[in-house]
C-alpha cells in the first residue's frame, strides 16, 4: 500500500519553531548589522523591497495554498478533486499517482506563466516606482539599481519553482522542509553579514537572498523526488491537467482575493508611508512591524505544522482531532504574544540602543496598539485556515472589503487628518475589528461545538 501523508510529531514542531524564527526573523537578525552599516534611507528601501517580495508571492493568486491543500487530499487517498468540499476517503487509502502527476503538470504550467507576468510587472510598473523613490534617495543610487535588478530575477525564479514548497507541505514533509529552510536562512544570514562588512550595500543582502533560495530549491527537489517517488510517478499514468486546474481554480481565486485584501490591510502602510512620510519614519514603522510579525509567526508554528493533517482530518471527518488542533493552535498564539509582546515593549529599543542603531522601534504606545491588532489578526487567520481545510472560502469578499476600507481610512487619516504613523496603525486595525477579527473564530467555534 502506498504511503500517504507523513506522520507529524514533536520533532516536526521543534524544527518548525527553529526554522520559523530564522525564516521570518532573518531580517531581524540582520538588522543590528544593517543598522550599524547602512543609513536609515537604505533601511527604508530595504523595507520596501521586503514588501514587494510579499506582494509578488501573493500574485500566485491563492493557488499556492489551494495546490498544497489538494496535494494533501491526494496523499490522504482521494481519487477526485472537487471545486468545493472534499471527497471522503478511508484512512491509509492508496495514493492516486496518476492524479498526482496531473497536478504536478498543472502546477508547472501555472507557475511558469505567473513568473513571466511578474517579470513584466516588475520590469515596468515596479521600475517606474523605483525611479520615483530614487528621486528622494541621497545615497548610492547605483547600489539600489543593482539591487533592484537582482530582486526582479529572484522573484521570477522563486515563483517559477514555488511548487516545490507546495509538494513538501502537502506530503507532510514538515521536518525536512523546515530543516531546508533553516539551512537556507543560515546561509543567507552568514553571507549577507560577510558581504555587508566587505563594503557592499543593499545589493549584498539581495544577492545573499538569491543564493539561499537556490540552495533551498535544490534540496527540496531531492527530498520530494526521491527514488520511491520517482518510481511511483514513472509507473503511473498522467491525468489531463486542465480538469484539475478547473477544480482548483474557483477556491484558488477566492483565496487569492482574500490574500489581496490581507495585503492591503497589512502592507499598504509601507507604500503609502513612503509617499507621505520621510523614509526614516517608514523605516521605523517597517522595522517595528517586522519584529512583531516575527513574533506572530512563531505563534503560528503549531498551526502551520499541522496544516497537512487538517486536510486529512477533514477528509476523514475526524472532528475530535480538529478540535484539539484548534485549541493548541490558538493557545500557542496567545502565549507567544503575551511573552514576546512584553519583551518587545520592555527591551526592544533598549537593545537597539546597545548596538547604536540609527533606526529605532516606534514609541511604546504605538507598538502596544500594533501588537493588539496583530493578535486579533492572526487569531482570525487560524480560524480561516480551519475553514479552508474543508475546501471552503467564505471570507474572500469580507477580506476585499476590509482591504478597501483600510486604504480609504489610511488616506483619510494620513492626508486629511495628518495623523501620520498613528493613522497607519489605526486604519487596518479598525477595518479588521469591524467584522473579520470576530466573525471567523466564531464560525469555527460554533462548527466544532455542534459536532
Amino acid at each position: 500500500m502506498a504511503k500517504g501523508i507523513e506522520n507529524i510529531g514533536k520533532q516536526d514542531v521543534a524544527w518548525s519553531y527553529a526554522a520559523t524564527f530564522f525564516t521570518i526573523g532573518a531580517g531581524v537578525i540582520l538588522l543590528p548589522f544593517m543598522l550599524h552599516k547602512l543609513p536609515a534611507e537604505t533601511i527604508g528601501i530595504w523595507t520596501i523591497f521586503q514588501t514587494i517580495n510579499m506582494l509578488v508571492i501573493m500574485l500566485d493568486f491563492g493557488f499556492r495554498p489551494s495546490f498544497s491543500r489538494n496535494i494533501s487530499y491526494i496523499f490522504s487517498g482521494v481519487k477526485r478533486l472537487k471545486k468545493e468540499g472534499v471527497e471522503t476517503a478511508e484512512h491509509d487509502s492508496d495514493v492516486d499517482y496518476a492524479l498526482l502527476n496531473g497536478t504536478l503538470k498543472a502546477m508547472r504550467w501555472f507557475y511558469s506563466r505567473i513568473a513571466l507576468l511578474v517579470l513584466l510587472l516588475l520590469g515596468t510598473i515596479g521600475s517606474a516606482y523605483m525611479y520615483y523613490l530614487l528621486g528622494k534617495y541621497t545615497g548610492n543610487r547605483m547600489d539600489i539599481v543593482i539591487s533592484w535588478l537582482i530582486l526582479i530575477f529572484i522573484n521570477c525564479y522563486n515563483l517559477y519553482t514555488l511548487y516545490y514548497d507546495v509538494l513538501l507541505t502537502g506530503k507532510g514533509y514538515i521536518r525536512q522542509s523546515q530543516q531546508i529552510n533553516l539551512l537556507g536562512n543560515l546561509i543567507y544570514i552568514t553571507l549577507a553579514i560577510a558581504l555587508i562588512y566587505s563594503g557592499l550595500g543593499l545589493s549584498a543582502i539581495i544577492a545573499s537572498q538569491f543564493v539561499s533560495i537556490l540552495i533551498r530549491r535544490i534540496l527540496s527537489h531531492r527530498v520530494f523526488f526521491n527514488r520511491e517517488m520517482k518510481k511511483q510517478l514513472s509507473q503511473a499514468g498522467t491525468m489531463p491537467f486542465e480538469p484539475i486546474l478547473k477544480a482548483i481554480y474557483p477556491n484558488a481565486v477566492k483565496s487569492g482575493l482574500t490574500s489581496v485584501g490581507g495585503f492591503l490591510v497589512n502592507k499598504s502602510a509601507v507604500f503609502i508611508g513612503s509617499i507621505y512620510l520621510p523614509l526614516s519614519l517608514t523605516a521605523s514603522l517597517g522595522i517595528t512591524t517586522q519584529v512583531v510579525e516575527v513574533m506572530a509567526r512563531c505563534g503560528l508554528v503549531i498551526y502551520n505544522t499541522y496544516l497537512p493533517k487538517l486536510a486529512q482530518y477533514r477528509v476523514e471527518k475526524n472532528i475530535s482531532l480538529l478540535k484539539k488542533a484548534y485549541i493548541y493552535s490558538t493557545l500557542s498564539l496567545v502565549i507567544v504574544f503575551l511573552l514576546g509582546g512584553g519583551g518587545i515593549l520592555l527591551l526592544g529599543n533598549t537593545i537597539l540602543g546597545w548596538i547604536s542603531s540609527q533606526t529605532l522601534l516606534l514609541p511604546t504606545a504605538m507598538t502596544a496598539l500594533l501588537l493588539f491588532f496583530y493578535l486579533l489578526e492572526f487569531n482570525h487567520v487560524i480560524a480561516a485556515g480551519f475553514i479552508m481545510a474543508d475546501n471552503r472560502i467564505p471570507f474572500f469578499i469580507p477580506s476585499l472589503i476590509s482591504g478597501a476600507a483600510t486604504l480609504v481610512l489610511m488616506l483619510l487619516f494620513v492626508s486629511v487628518f495628518d495623523w501620520g504613523i498613528w493613522g497607519m496603525i489605526l486604519a487596518p486595525g479598525l477595518a479588521q475589528l469591524a467584522y473579520q477579527n470576530w466573525e471567523w473564530p466564531s464560525v469555527v467555534i460554533k462548527e466544532l461545538r455542534s459536532n
